[in-house]
């Protein structure tokens, strides 16, 4: 994808975020929209790795608000994942999983207010059960063969940028 946004010249960044609890939502910048692409970056994404839980409400508005400060005429959130969000602190009472998804759902949703294209991919093979409900008519796709994750990435961006 890094190629494809390179090779046309498009303004992205990366991020990454993980969380424990509602107070602890930790947001990582890989690439931001201002930085060119270097070797300091490369290093960057070979050193991510799983942490703690997946908040993601928090990090998609986080994201969300970057790109508000963008001129772009059209901006996209690409939400890459390898499952369903969950963190600690969401309830025990058996909610905590419906928790989750609705606020990702709302975060999904206030970002395309605000004119920005979100769109979700998961290499989670059962990820139809919840992004089925997590993203109502927001675009998105289970990958179930992560081999062809590098093919799929700038072709959904295509697919969504014409």
């Amino acid at each position: 994808m890094i190629k494809a946004l390179e090779t046309i010249g498009d303004t992205y960044a990366i991020y990454g975020f993980s969380g424990y609890g509602r107070e602890n939502v930790e947001f990582y910048i890989i690439k931001d929209l201002e930085e060119e692409f270097s070797d300091k970056i490369k290093c960057r994404i070979d050193r991510i790795s799983p942490i703690q839980g997946t908040r993601m409400g928090p990090a998609i508005r986080h994201a969300t608000w970057k790109l508000e400060q963008q001129a772009a005429r059209n901006k996209f959130l690409f939400l890459v994942s390898d499952g369903r969000p969950q963190d600690h602190g969401y309830g025990c009472d058996g909610l905590e999983k419906e928790y989750a998804i609705n606020d990702t759902k709302m975060a999904l949703l206030e970002a395309r207010r605000r004119n920005i294209t979100p769109f979700c991919l998961t290499v989670d093979r059962v990820g139809h059960d919840y992004l089925r409900t997590m993203c109502g008519d927001i675009g998105y796709e289970v990958v179930a063969d992560i081999e062809s994750l590098p093919k799929r990435l700038p072709a959904l961006y295509s697919k969504l940028t014409v």
